[in-house]
């Protein structure tokens, strides 16, 4: 007898159905042999997936699209200035009410890990102090990590220098530079370099924003890598390198083999990579989105990420990284079976790895039992519907449970 038992579902990398038996918020069984247990769900034949891993939102931003006024060009340059004029009104219970209600709709989608960059350009670390508490008030339920992100720039405003090391005596998990937001390409090294040298002072990961732009010129990656090589320095993520589909295709080789010496990761962000790049493009239009299918046949870790949901930087979005992966399928040109497969694992497996939980994540043995059932026996059908789990847990405790849609014809059908 076991705690819970998991009735009927299909793993991503099984091809019979199985039972899940649960001990102790933990895998304990995992046979086609059936189970009985104290609480029992029927999986109803669909997909048991690890929870999914978010691994590049923002809660500091989020829902606040219209406020104070709507993005009118949708370029990034009016999204910073929207966003100047919004924080300014900034209160941590602004920020706290905002950040949970998406963390909740986050839950229902499927998502239990999350990393999201937090603005640290105000003097008062408003949005900091509110992300704090929203972590500790997620504790059990959702694992938030938060990059210390400097909006403005670590040169081209010095003092968030200062405000990048408060940050990370208040909670802060990890560091961050945006290069291409500074001034020169030498003070956006500048800034990669303060990036990594606070990185090693504090033994944190660090999470760059890195040549969010079409321009062939804008060349922030390789210096990522090589500092990454060079200083020994694992766990760096970069999130955009929009510019990396602009290169010529020898450079480009060049450094995505860097990026993989590296072992650098790399999230791309289908939704609003698309929405804001390729806009300033004459005909043919760039499609927005980084090389994502060349680095992933490169060996490179690559995720893919909701980013924004309804912010000055992205007016929709809810949340749901199925919707991110589906597009970002058809930007990639990954539409095989086997890349079906791949694009999944860049929201869940990939992620883990991006927040280095392996130890504590997947549906195996003797690991914590959190996972997403999925309405959905066939990946085609998972991410062309991109459904709301049906069940979502977190150590073998049911945390969320939506009905899957189904439909009632009121007419007579047709025969043959």
């Amino acid at each position: 007898m076991f705690d819970t038992v998991i009735n009927n579902v299909r793993l991503l990398n099984m091809d019979d159905v199985v039972n899940v038996g649960i001990n102790d918020g933990r895998f304990a069984k995992i046979a086609e042999e059936k189970m009985t247990g104290q609480t029992t769900w029927n999986g109803r034949g669909f997909y048991l997936l690890p929870p999914f891993v978010e691994t590049h939102t923002h809660m500091d931003t989020v829902l606040t699209a219209g406020s104070p006024r709507f993005n009118l060009s949708g370029t990034l340059f009016e999204a910073i200035e929207v966003w100047q004029e919004r924080k300014q009104n900034l209160t941590v219970e602004d920020v706290f009410d905002r950040a949970c209600q998406a963390l909740q709709q986050l839950l229902s989608y499927g998502v239990l890990f999350v990393r999201a960059a937090v603005d640290i350009s105000d003097s008062e670390l408003t949005a900091l102090q509110a992300l704090v508490k929203v972590k500790k008030y997620f504790t059990g339920k959702i694992d938030l990590e938060i990059i210390a992100f400097p909006q403005d720039g670590l040169m081209a405003s010095p003092d968030n220098q200062k405000r990048m090391r408060q940050a990370l005596e208040w909670g802060a998990d990890l560091v961050s530079a945006a290069p291409h937001l500074e001034p020169t390409r030498e003070k956006g090294i500048e800034s990669l370099r303060f990036c990594f040298q606070l990185a090693q002072e504090w033994n944190k990961a660090i999470h760059i924003f890195c040549d969010e732009v079409d321009d062939e010129h804008s060349r922030f990656l390789e210096v990522v890598a090589d500092l990454a090589i060079s200083k020994k320095y694992d766990l760096v993520t970069v999130s955009h390198a929009n510019a990396l589909a602009y290169y010529n295709d020898v450079y480009a080789s060049k450094v995505i083999r860097l990026v993989q010496q590296a072992n650098i990761t790399v999230v791309a962000c289908p939704l609003v990579n698309s929405m804001m790049q390729g806009r300033a493009d004459r005909y043919p239009k760039g499609r927005g989105m980084t090389r994502v299918k060349q680095l992933h046949d490169a060996g490179v870790n690559v995720c893919m990420a909701h980013d924004d949901i309804r912010t000055p930087f992205y007016p929709l979005g809810t949340g749901n990284i199925l919707q991110a992966a589906h597009l970002g399928l058809h930007l990639a040109h990954m539409s095989g079976q086997q890349d079906l497969h791949d694009v999944v694992q860049m929201i869940t497996v990939n992620g883990a790895t991006c927040l280095d939980i392996h130890d504590r994540y997947g549906i195996e043995e003797g690991k914590p039992a959190n996972g997403v059932v999925l309405p959905a026996n066939d990946l085609a059908i998972l991410l062309s519907e991109q459904p709301k789990p049906m069940y979502v847990f977190r150590n073998g405790e049911l945390l969320s449970e939506t009905d899957p849609v189904e439909t009632t014809f009121y007419y007579e059908k047709m025969t043959t």
